[in-house]
């Protein structure tokens, strides 16, 4: 056993990762923006099993980093804040409030009051009783710094109508189409020059996914459905069928028209292939910008070892009208699980 005084905060190897990465990433430290933020969400030892019941990252610690091929020079990250034990309430306030706190000096009062119109109904007292986590937290930044911040607040069906009314007519055509889709969140993100709001929906029970064709035809990017059944059948070793709480999908509108963001939660698929990385990278062949790009984020959080697969917690695909499938990929760098720790536990007892 460790002793006492080698125990540390766990905050202390978030903020060091997060201080490397950005480094190795030629960006602006999180810290300068963020610190206290995390001193909160990870205060407690880091040997603390509690870390590991959380809504985020279920078995590790709650602190999600993720590459994105549309912003392959980011650093982007995701925590739920104020650590075990909070109140729903509690992390859901704070998180607004630091949304607020860097939205508003960071990106102008228009961006806030902006904000301020799209949250409203989650900043509230309303339904409290039926939430479970409250909200999470993400940031992104590059050279220049802060580049968004995002809020992830649960969402009832009944607060569909308090959504923009385009989202909210959106929302309800997606599960006329699709019944199996229920709503279980709503990200309000901003950044320098603009803001987005996106509906997560979570599918119920096993999906094909051709049979994502209808719903998209109907958003107007079916021709974009080749494209996404690619990606995610090369980089899953030839699986289409993806099964029951193992799928999230998202939509927002863009200036381009509607995205679809099909989400696809690893820990749940049975066989995830060994080779998933190398898998990932063949289904990007075609862009190698992109697969240097990363291959280097990836080595910024130290997740470059491909016979880890349990390293790697989401893998997200996007299409809009004009653009075809590009990737996202969630890490849960080794040091932050906690998996094996539980186990140990369990059979100690």
């Amino acid at each position: 056993m460790r002793d006492y005084d080698d125990k540390h905060p766990m905050a202390t190897h978030v903020k060091q990762s997060l201080a490397l990465a950005s480094q190795r990433l030629g960006v602006s430290n999180p810290l300068a923006y963020v610190q206290p933020l995390i001193d909160r969400a990870f205060s407690r030892p880091d040997d603390d099993l509690a870390y590991a019941d959380n809504a985020l990252s279920p078995g590790a610690v709650p602190f999600e980093p993720s590459f994105s091929e549309t912003e392959p020079g980011m650093l982007r990250f995701t925590i739920e804040p104020l650590g075990p034990g909070a109140s729903p309430m509690a992390r859901r306030d704070e998180a607004t409030r630091e949304m607020r706190r860097l939205v508003g000096p960071l990106f102008g009062p228009d961006a806030l009051r902006w904000f301020d119109s799209r949250s409203e109904e989650w900043r509230g007292f309303g339904g409290l009783g039926w939430m479970q986590y409250g909200a999470w937290f993400g940031s992104a930044f590059d050279e220049d710094g802060l580049y968004s911040a995002k809020i992830y607040y649960e969402l009832m069906p009944s607060q569909i109508d308090a959504l923009a009314p385009s989202l909210a007519r959106l929302t309800r055509m997606v599960m006329d189409q699709m019944p199996g889709l229920m709503p279980i969140f709503t990200s309000i993100g901003c950044k320098r020059d603009l803001g987005s709001q996106r509906v997560t929906f979570m599918h119920r029970g096993p999906l094909a996914v051709s049979s994502l064709g209808p719903l998209m035809n109907r958003l107007g990017i079916g021709h974009q459905l080749p494209s996404l059944m690619r990606v995610v059948g090369v980089a899953l070793g030839g699986r289409f069928e993806l099964p029951n709480a193992g799928v999230l999908i998202g939509l927002r509108d863009t200036p381009e028209g509607v995205e679809l963001k099909l989400e696809i939660l690893l820990a749940a698929l049975p066989d995830l292939p060994a080779r998933f990385l190398d898998l990932l990278r063949l289904g990007l062949s075609e862009r190698p910008r992109q697969i240097a790009a990363l291959d280097r984020w990836l080595g910024a959080f130290g997740v470059a070892d491909a016979s880890e697969p349990g390293q790697f917690s989401v893998l997200s695909v996007r299409v809009t009208p004009k653009s075809p499938a590009r990737i996202s990929l969630y890490v849960r760098p080794i040091e932050f699980e906690l998996r094996d720790n539980l186990e140990e536990q369990r059979l100690s007892q």
